[in-house]
């Protein structure tokens, strides 16, 4: 963090210094988890629903923290102030605000979000100092985490957004001020939150109409919402997949490689990350850089060297002569279509047969049940060989008998349901070398777990085959 008194650092949050002196110099950033507070942190001591974070203040400090941000009096080095998250916030904009040659991007879309980030902190980190949202913290409490972690040498601060709630976006806009916002594409996640997929968009669209005037909004094609957000507002508009395109796109082995198309020239790009799917992602990362002005060529290294894609998500394993495509970090219907398009892919390259052994997605609301058969279809449609359905009835473990159309598009794939984990467990000897498994649900559906019982099962028949 920039370099602050602690006199104007309580001034900033309207809090009072414990047992700290007036001008003592504070650049410590802030943490939420005691167990990792280092002497370079500050702990920001919030209350949640089962944990009051006050009661990790000491083994806080006792870790080497400077100081705590806290909301209840205690008797360690502290600011005391009303709240914390309105504390972070409001010191977020204040470091923001006398920050203003650091160039903000604000990322938000319901998808792609965390893989367009990376792509972009990989490009932007080759040209100077760069911060970016670590994992997927970009809530109200993840953006000021990120925002106090830039200092005076910091020259690009990239910030992942999401919402829970109309108004989310918005407030994070006005307290980071991007210079510019990308919005991906609106979909049907969280749709049981926001009721409709128009209310998505316009909380979505948040970012680009509180963006300040002569920012420029980086927009995705994919949807009927999304290219038109920046209609009528003062700002610059570059769209995703048009004004930065690729051509001659090849997948050899499920990987993107193509030309990387800017107003400025051409260059050749190979992405490290399976599927399809990670184009667009690739492009509007490719989209905000050259936007920032960055080269075709420091874009294209970017894209072609970022390796750091987040845990579970289209990450491929072989064990035993099978490969395992792990992809739960989250899922809706448009994550699972693309992750259904890879597994077809790299089956036509294996030789074997294609598992999609899929999981439930939450937060769809009403739709659940017809975006579930709208993903069984496409698997249907794409050629899936098997299709497992775990712990989901939606996808037809009841009622199957009265519902033509589902029946009929069973009997294009061999359909498996699955009441819980155990019962996945028991196909995994009808797996054979060359075949190919998905595995993907939304997170809370624990299905790293399942991934590593079917990897231990594999392994063992492995071993049994061999003595």
């Amino acid at each position: 963090m920039i370099k602050i008194s602690a006199k104007e650092f309580a001034q900033i949050v309207s809090g009072e210094l414990v047992a700290i002196a007036d001008n003592e110099i504070l650049n410590q950033t802030p943490v939420i988890n005691s167990k990792i507070a280092t002497a370079d942190n500050f702990f920001a001591a919030f209350i949640g629903e089962k944990v009051d974070g006050h009661d990790y203040v000491a083994e806080a400090l006792s870790n080497g923290a400077k100081f705590a941000l806290v909301s209840k009096p205690v008797s360690q080095p502290s600011i005391l102030v009303t709240d914390v998250g309105a504390a972070l916030l409001q010191l977020s904009k204040a470091v923001r605000d006398r920050l203003p040659n650091m160039k903000v991007i604000g990322i938000t879309g319901s998808q792609g979000k965390t893989t367009t980030k990376e792509y972009l902190a990989s490009i932007l980190s080759q040209v100077g100092d760069t911060v970016a949202t670590e994992a997927n913290l970009n809530t109200d409490i993840g953006l000021p985490l990120t925002i106090l972690r830039a200092d005076e040498k910091t020259q690009f601060c990239i910030l992942e957004m999401g919402a829970r709630h109309p108004g989310d976006i918005d407030l994070l806009t006005k307290v980071s001020s991007p210079n510019i916002g990308v919005v991906l594409v609106v979909g049907s996640a969280h749709l049981s939150e926001f009721g409709s997929v128009e209310s998505i968009a316009k909380t979505k669209g948040e970012l680009i109409r509180a963006l300040p005037a002569g920012a420029t909004a980086v927009l995705g094609n994919q949807d009927k919402f999304t290219p038109k957000m920046a209609d009528g507002l003062d700002l610059k508009r570059l769209i995703i997949g048009e004004d930065v395109r690729a051509g001659n796109l090849e997948l050899p082995g499920g990987y993107a490689h193509f030309d990387l198309v800017t107003p400025t020239g051409r260059v050749p790009v190979s992405l490290a990350q399976l599927g399809e799917h990670q184009l667009l992602n690739a492009l509007a990362a490719a989209t905000a850089a050259f936007a920032l002005g960055v080269s075709n060529e420091k874009i294209a290294d970017g894209l072609t060297t970022s390796d750091s894609m987040s845990k579970w998500r289209m990450q491929v394993e072989e064990v035993a002569g099978i490969t395992i495509i792990h992809d739960y970090y989250n899922a809706n219907p448009e994550s699972m279509k693309a992750a259904l398009k890879s597994l077809v892919i790299l089956t036509q390259i294996s030789g074997g047969a294609s598992w999609s052994i899929l999981g439930k997605m939450h937060e769809l609301g009403s739709t659940e049940s017809e975006r579930h058969l709208e993903v069984l279809n496409y698997g249907a449609e794409m050629g899936v060989d098997h299709f497992v359905a775990v712990e989901c009835d939606l996808y037809g473990g009841r009622g199957m008998d009265n519902n033509p159309d589902l029946k009929e598009t069973l009997a294009q794939m061999s359909f498996h349901y699955c009441l819980d984990h155990n019962a996945v467990l028991q196909l995994v000897s009808n797996f054979s070398a060359g075949d190919v498994l998905l595995l993907k649900a939304s997170r809370a559906e624990k299905f790293e777990e399942l991934a590593d019982q079917i990897k231990l099962q594999l392994q063992k028949r492995q071993e049994e085959e061999r003595s």
